[in-house]
């Protein structure tokens, strides 16, 4: 079964988990450079079993600029959100089949292998 990572080589917790991944062949996806779809991240919301709140990084300058902490956006505003500006997206993500978890710490992927 395919394996995928949502990388950015820029994050050492994301540098660490595809370095565990090495061994299992995972294809890796520079996310910033190709940003998941909305249906993408709402399939990865469930199998993460996550709402999109919980995907996203709420140190990023546009968690601030888009006001992201109003309790009254829906998940669909969250996730357009996300698909405008991934770098709001929690990293990294290993996908296998229909499970997926957040690579931090990056051990936490190993029990989706």
């Amino acid at each position: 079964m395919a394996i995928e990572i949502w990388h950015n080589p820029r994050c050492s917790k994301s540098r660490e988990t595809l370095q565990l991944l090495e061994q299992h062949n995972a294809s890796v996806r520079l996310y910033l450079e190709d940003a998941p779809s909305a249906e993408e991240i709402r399939s990865v919301l469930k199998k993460l079993g996550i709402s999109a709140r919980d995907l996203l990084r709420s140190g990023e300058d546009e968690y601030k600029t888009l006001n992201l902490a109003d309790n009254s956006l829906t998940e669909d505003d969250l996730i357009n959100a996300m698909v405008q500006a991934p770098r709001l997206i929690q990293r990294p993500i290993v996908i296998k089949g229909n499970k997926a978890a957040i690579g931090r710490p990056p051990e936490l992927v190993l029990e989706i292998l």
